[in-house]
């Protein structure tokens, strides 16, 4: 008989798509925007230069650009969508680029309410650091949150503050727990973003964080292979120190990421565990030639299966 797991289906982990069916009965697609943010250790207030893994631009569509307004840049991702996913009749404005709290409230406001005036847009998604929230914002934030769909991600990284001072975040791990018991707190979907492989960490570090996770009020969490990009500090660490760095192979990654997943909790959606980029950006890292991310979670359910494990199941 075919096993029903916690979340409701028979995939053996929590999936972003059952979670939008869930809400919406419908396929959901993110449509990203760039609202011309900027980070506080990019522009000196806390330091300059940015994290030493990031360059935003390896993950930025083509038409994100802050020359065209946000309305613009929706009504092209949406074209460029349905042209790739022609099932996706409803969107949500991903706010992706960079520190996406990072003004004063009434620009948010601006920014915000002209993504949701836009047609087939119904709701959001803000990306954003945990230093870059208040009570303030975030009582806004909620206010939307009661009329549509609006989800803030935050970028956590790494739960050890070692590795967080080595990577120029700028914020220690009690700043992130702040920020999504801030969030959750007021009813918004909380999200988080990790980075497995940062230089520093070893895979028992990376499976005992799993607890750490777990104690976050979370709703649904991404995970990211380490990849290193150009023109990032991290690119210059690597070729002064390429010992500091271990690059997994694919089916090492997937046996690594079903460790953590058998100890998250089964609650947690889990709407990555691997991120893609363009090879102009890849200096050197985890991307596994030409396999796309769909072939990955099909690995990983296959992985699964040889052994009868599902998401928790190790809790």
């Amino acid at each position: 008989m075919t096993k029903i797991y916690p979340w409701g289906d028979t995939r053996r982990y929590n999936s972003y798509s059952r979670y939008f069916r869930e809400i919406f009965g419908e396929r959901i697609q993110k449509v990203a925007v760039n609202g011309g943010f900027t980070c506080p250790n990019r522009d000196g207030s806390i330091s300059r230069g940015g994290c030493s893994f990031c360059n935003s631009a390896a993950f930025s569509p083509s038409y994100c650009t802050v020359e065209k307004s946000i309305a613009q840049q929706i009504a092209e991702g949406v074209e460029f969508h349905r042209r790739r996913y022609s099932k996706a009749n409803k969107y949500l404005a991903y706010f992706q680029t960079h520190s996406n709290t990072y003004a004063p409230l009434e620009r948010l406001r601006q920014l915000y309410e002209e993504a949701l005036s836009c047609e087939g847009i119904v709701g959001l998604v803000i990306g954003t650091r945990p230093d870059c929230v208040d009570e303030e914002k975030l009582d806004y934030i909620s206010t939307l949150a009661r009329k549509c769909y609006v989800s803030v991600e935050y970028g956590i990284e790494s739960c050890y503050n070692q590795t967080l001072s080595k990577i120029n975040r700028g914020h220690d791990f009690e700043c992130a727990r702040r920020a999504v018991e801030m969030t959750h707190s007021r009813g918004i979907h909380t999200g988080a973003h990790f980075i497995i492989g940062l230089p520093g960490e070893t895979e028992q570090m990376l499976v005992d964080q799993v607890e750490v996770i777990n104690s976050l009020s979370l709703d649904s969490i991404k995970f990211h292979q380490l990849q290193i990009f150009s023109g990032t500090i991290m690119e210059k660490e690597f070729e002064t120190n390429p010992e500091r760095f271990h690059f997994p192979s694919m089916e090492e990654y997937i046996e690594l990421f079903s460790k953590i997943l058998v100890r998250l909790r089964p609650d947690i959606v889990v709407e990555r565990f691997a991120g893609e980029a363009p090879p102009r950006y890849h200096r050197a890292g985890c991307q596994w030639g030409l396999v796309r991310n769909e072939r990955l979670w099909q690995y990983l359910e296959q992985r699964l299966e040889r052994d009868d494990l599902w998401q928790g199941c190790k809790l």
